[in-house]
């Protein structure tokens, strides 16, 4: 560096002896002396904010509040689904919701599948085999129940009726085998079915369902007067009455119809009985329903 005075003025000295002092003010004038301002520093650093003293307690208050306030809210939404999913599940494996609907949430041949096999259904434990000829349109219970029958089921009410008619491997008998689906509650049904079996209702020949005639088939004239065996049985675990009625498939008229059970005993000799007809009736019956409560068993397990 050339230390040689400049002309016109020496070199300034201050007593004591030292550099002038730096210009630390931003509106200050312009150093007196630019060849003796100190050195800058090679970085610049961003002016920091004073740190506050930390305060160990209020700092422990405040993340516990955080933690607490995120568990509440945690749980209050595993509630919720835990609640949501209970319910549905409830409600998807309730019985008595899944029967009231399964009428139009199940295929017809799974309600009525085309052909039954009654193994070991038939007199002497014979095997029978039958087939579907029909199946009647859904509808209510008006028109298709006796007045009587009708009126002994109103307690539970009558939302749907299923009904179907089938014909023997010989084509000897038709049988129409029905369900009716009920807007009873549990109570109700037990109530219902309580009593069918201490007043006898299914052995009542006023309390035969009707039958299912088919124009063109031989079940064509399978009307009231051909009724010759039938069976009626109220579901419990679910809001059903599964009925069954069979007849002679060349449409001759029965005058001493009988129940199933009594069709069925060992001594029985009416034309029904000798003709198998209460094994038919209860052989499509039983398997009917064992089929609803299949497909109401399918149905209660599908996921949602």
């Amino acid at each position: 560096m050339d230390l040689t005075p400049r002309p016109g003025g020496a070199t300034p000295h201050r007593p004591g002896g030292g550099f002038p002092p730096a210009q630390t003010h931003a509106h200050a004038y312009p150093h007196p002396y630019p060849y003796l301002r100190p050195e800058t520093p090679a970085e610049t650093t961003t002016r920091l904010r004073p740190v506050r003293t930390r305060r160990p307690a209020r700092t422990a208050a405040a993340a516990a509040c955080v933690v607490l306030g995120l568990g509440l809210i945690g749980g209050a939404v595993t509630g919720s689904w835990l609640t949501s999913d209970s319910s549905a599940d409830a409600g998807a494996r309730n019985p008595y919701a899944t029967g009231r609907t399964v009428w139009h949430n199940a295929p017809v041949d799974t309600l009525f599948p085309r052909t039954l096999k009654g193994d070991g259904a038939g007199p002497g434990a014979a095997d029978r085999v039958w087939t579907r000829i029909a199946v009647a349109p859904d509808s209510g219970c008006a028109t298709a129940l006796d007045p009587l029958l009708l009126k002994t089921i109103r307690p539970v009410g009558c939302a749907r009726l299923l009904r179907a008619t089938y014909v023997d491997a010989t084509s000897s008998s038709v049988t129409t085998v029905g369900m009716i689906f009920t807007e009873g509650s549990t109570d109700a049904m037990r109530a219902l079915s309580t009593r069918f079996s201490d007043q006898h209702l299914d052995a009542r020949t006023d309390l035969m369902p009707r039958t299912y005639a088919v124009k063109g088939t031989v079940a064509a004239g399978f009307g009231d007067r051909q009724r010759a065996s039938w069976t009626v049985h109220v579901l419990t675990e679910v809001p059903v009455v599964v009925f069954a009625v069979s007849g002679f498939a060349d449409g001759r008229t029965v005058s001493d119809p009988q129940p199933v059970a009594k069709a069925l005993a060992a001594d029985a000799t009416t034309a029904a009985a000798q003709a198998g007809l209460g094994h038919e009736a209860k052989g499509i019956a039983d398997r009917i329903e064992r089929g609803l409560r299949r497909t109401l068993t399918d149905l209660a397990e599908k996921p949602q």
